[in-house]
């Protein structure tokens, strides 16, 4: 029989409980992680790994963005918000490189290590940047754009934005390496769609329209890539070689069904385990790498289900 006794005796065992819940809580180390967004299925996937990370080191990890990657002033907000709650270290994917330069100045002088992931800021602040080499990548998404159109003709670049870290080196590098390798295909257009498939794919429509004669366009991101394809779908252009970056479902369903030519993919799951790894180490006085490199790949039709491709991709 259930008595007033062995309620009290109940509620008790509960509270002590809840207090050591608490008293774990309070004294496991925590890192929060401020991503570009929370959007796309990239983001996700880091998250995934920022998780992992944080349950085989036991520390508390938290992980938030804005809703799309415009949204500068919401991500410095949230920033802000981290910092406010005196974290151990903290990880930053900066959608502008130096607009959050004053609030991670504040963190390295309340002695709160930062490590940048994905995208960096101009600045020596971060102790670390976990992050693909976006240069090579983009060179080689340019390598592979130039070889699928026969060496010559005009291309477009439909990027994210011209901000951050990774918009930048993405664009450059895909620009540069045109330049220097393949002299006969001619750049005739950098837009700039914000990441967002459906600005993305109105852009498309328009460079179809200005450039009827367009062999070629690569998408810098996740949403930029998918916006292409739908662009240039809904203008019935299927000649058109479309060339991407990142793996969520929308880009390998394209690539499979041959609406999309091939893309880079990242390891998002690699650049949050090891953004959360660096954290903790840094927080610990440790010694951290300055640059954690956490790969690229090329994948099109012919490679997506090999191992070593399906291993890195998170749709």
């Amino acid at each position: 029989m259930f008595t007033r006794r062995n309620l009290l005796g109940a509620v008790a065992a509960l509270s002590l409980a809840g207090m050591a819940t608490s008293a774990s809580a309070q004294d496991a180390m925590y890192i929060p992680l401020i991503s570009k967004g929370f959007q796309h299925q990239f983001w996700q996937a880091v998250k995934a790994g920022a998780d992992k990370a944080g349950e085989e080191l036991g520390v508390n990890v938290s992980f938030e963005g804005p809703d799309n990657e415009t949204q500068v002033d919401k991500q410095l907000d949230m920033l802000a918000a981290a910092l406010a709650n005196k974290p151990a270290a903290i990880g930053f994917a900066a959608l502008d490189s130096q607009a959050a330069i004053p609030q991670l100045r504040q963190a390295q002088e309340a002695g709160i290590p930062v490590i940048a992931f994905d995208s960096g800021v101009d600045s020596d602040i971060p102790v670390a940047l976990a992050a693909t080499d976006n240069i090579a990548a983009a060179a080689m998404a340019a390598d592979k754009l130039a070889e699928l159109i026969g060496g010559a003709g005009k291309v477009a670049v439909v990027a994210h934005d011209q901000t951050s870290r990774t918009g930048v080196d993405r664009r450059d590098g895909f620009v540069n390496r045109m330049k220097e390798a393949h002299p006969d295909v001619e750049i005739v257009a950098i837009e700039y769609g914000g990441g967002d498939h459906l600005k993305s794919t109105e852009i498309t429509k328009a460079l179809l329209t200005a450039n009827p004669d367009l062999k070629g366009i690569f998408g810098t991101n996740e949403g930029s890539a998918i916006g292409v394809v739908n662009g240039v779908t809904e203008a019935g252009a299927s000649d058109v070689v479309i060339v991407g970056y990142d793996s969520g479902k929308a880009q390998t369903d394209a690539i499979r069904d041959g609406r999309m030519a091939g893309a880079i993919t990242q390891n998002p799951v690699g650049i949050g385990y090891e953004t959360v790894k660096a954290a903790v180490a840094a927080a610990r006085g440790e010694q951290v790498q300055a640059s954690i490199d956490t790969g690229f790949y090329w994948y099109d039709k012919s490679n997506i289900d090999a191992p070593e491709i399906a291993a890195v991709l998170y749709d």
